[in-house]
């Protein structure tokens, strides 16, 4: 009797464990069901780079991923935002509105993401003064991985930010956006998913 309940308890444990997998323990904020089209994501480049944003039906959450292929241009640049506040203004992240949120309880954001193994991806989010806040990663591994931001790894853009951004330099919650933004020159390809508060 102990044994057979020994058995099912550790067949439990490992499809509970299989069925995390592409996941961890923090509190959902986008996993990029749904519609991903202009109307629903807001991502653009300069002249002379090319950004297109597709679903992937290769997910770790749900049932799609958010792949974004690019060209990006010497001295150009492209970026794919979600949340609120944005041109595109059904562009929202799945999670409730930026003040419905208890931004207390986290202390980063992560998110899985399908690298190449080379480059660089910048990961930004705009604060409650509209103030652009940059994670720089690595793209070191081909495949899924997860990426985790802490909130004081992040840097306060010096490079641009929006004409209304109040400019005092701390990373003032609510978190209204975020956004991604390939650093690598030439074409490449990079998808999404499972965007957490950790």
């Amino acid at each position: 009797m102990k044994k057979s309940f020994f058995n099912a308890f550790m067949a439990l444990s490992i499809v509970s464990i299989m069925s995390g997998c592409g996941q961890t323990g923090g509190t959902k904020l986008d996993s990029f069901e749904g519609e991903i089209s202009r109307k629903t994501v807001d991502y653009g480049s300069d002249a002379n780079s090319v950004i297109d944003v597709v679903a992937s039906s290769d997910a770790q959450c749900g049932s799609q991923s958010l792949q974004i292929n690019y060209d990006l241009a010497a001295e150009g640049y492209l970026f794919c935002a979600r949340g609120y506040g944005l041109d595109v203004l059904n562009a929202l992240w799945e999670a409730p509105m930026p003040d419905k949120v208890n931004w207390s309880k986290y202390q980063g954001i992560s998110f899985q993401m399908l690298g190449q193994g080379k480059g660089t991806i910048a990961f930004d989010v705009k604060d409650a003064g509209g103030e652009m806040w940059r994670f720089m990663v690595e793209d070191t591994t081909e495949g899924w991985h997860e990426v985790v931001a802490g909130f004081n790894q992040f840097k306060v853009r010096e490079d641009w930010q929006p004409s209304t951004a109040d400019g005092n330099k701390q990373l003032d919650f609510p978190i209204q956006s975020f956004q991604f933004e390939p650093k690598t020159l030439g074409e490449g390809s990079v998808s999404f998913d499972c965007v957490q508060l950790q």
